[in-house]
């Protein structure tokens, strides 16, 4: 097979330089997809930078993409999939489908979850390579071009939408983001009374537009006491420390507090108060297969699409300073000119 055309970094912290590499011979049951489009995640950021202390170099970036299908392995070929077909593959590359997490539904907690940029090149490339599971069909009604950041901000965020939310809950996001944003919209839809909480004043009227019933600031200590037992679920996506004593205060007996933002410092919380209400406190990743189906379904039936800016992917580096800069709004897709 002719070698792919990528970027990729040398080192942690290092500029993405023109690269190419041999992909192998295609397994038989894989799938390769030209890249179309990319998001680009907080994550793409963290393992350029070596955050978690699991990148190895050269290092492609990419967990995002969108693209058609241009090679099957005799086995995926039997799977519904076609040659041309427009699929997107997110944070989950490969899964064994046999593990006890898999064969629970939930292959995203597979024993052997292969991400697809950990120990393996992204989409920062000309064409990316997949298990057919993780090679996601893009449903008419959801636009290919935005679709990227769904198949992983989205879907981290609709999953515990899913396990844990009733139409009729009163729901607070924290931080407004390449997460908050999208969560926000999917629990308006939801049939949610939502809060976003937010420490920029600048997002307020903006979360309105997205379907917020109310604001609230996220770091005004008295602000959150007035809205003490108020919330059934507290869903954080910002990676920041928070007063997280005032934030369990605020939710009512049986609430939840879940975390899906990559919050590096411990969380020191108090049991007592959790023990007293029946309360619980819990974190997720993405999401399974299923479930990033169900979400895009979704998407094509109440016309959610995420906030975005595009670049080209040849200044993909243009594109991870305005990521780190916190000046995004709200998710990136580079659009593929390689």
């Amino acid at each position: 097979m002719a070698e792919v055309k990528a970027l990729a970094a040398s080192a942690a912290h290092g500029q993405l330089k023109p690269f190419s590499y041999d992909p192998g011979p295609l397994g038989a049951e894989e799938v390769d997809i030209a890249v179309e489009y990319c998001g680009v995640c907080h994550s793409d950021l963290s393992m350029l930078d070596n955050e978690w202390g699991i990148s190895a170099y050269p290092f492609v970036p990419g967990h995002e993409a969108i693209g058609r299908i241009v090679g099957l392995g005799d086995v995926a070929a039997q799977k519904g999939l076609e040659i041309g077909q427009r699929v997107g593959v997110g944070w989950s590359a490969s899964s064994c489908l046999h593990c006890e997490p898999c064969l629970h539904g939930d292959q995203q907690m597979c024993t052997t979850l292969q991400p697809t940029i950990v120990g393996r090149h992204g989409a920062f490339a000309e064409q990316v390579r997949s298990h057919w599971v993780w090679a996601v069909p893009i449903p008419e009604g959801v636009d290919p071009a935005e679709a990227g950041p769904l198949l992983c901000g989205g879907v981290t965020v609709f999953s515990p939408i899913l396990d844990h939310v009733q139409p009729t809950d009163r729901v607070g996001v924290f931080g407004i983001g390449g997460l908050g944003h999208l969560a926000v919209m999917f629990l308006n839809k939801w049939g949610c009374d939502v809060t976003a909480f937010t420490s920029s004043p600048r997002k307020i009227e903006e979360a309105h537009k997205l379907g917020a019933t109310r604001t609230a600031s996220s770091t005004d200590t008295a602000e959150l006491k007035k809205l003490t037992r108020t919330f059934d679920l507290l869903l954080i996506t910002a990676n920041v420390s928070l007063d997280w004593n005032d934030i369990i205060a605020m939710l009512k007996p049986n609430g939840r507090l879940h975390i899906v933002g990559a919050v590096l410092e411990p969380i020191p919380v108090s049991v007592f108060p959790l023990l007293l209400n029946n309360q619980s406190l819990g974190a997720s990743p993405t999401g399974s297969r299923a479930q990033i189906d169900k979400m895009l379904r979704f998407c094509a039936q109440h016309d959610i699409k995420p906030l975005t800016e595009h670049f080209p992917m040849s200044q993909a580096n243009a594109a991870m300073d305005h990521l780190r800069s916190g000046k995004a709004h709200y998710r990136i897709v580079l659009d593929n000119d390689l």
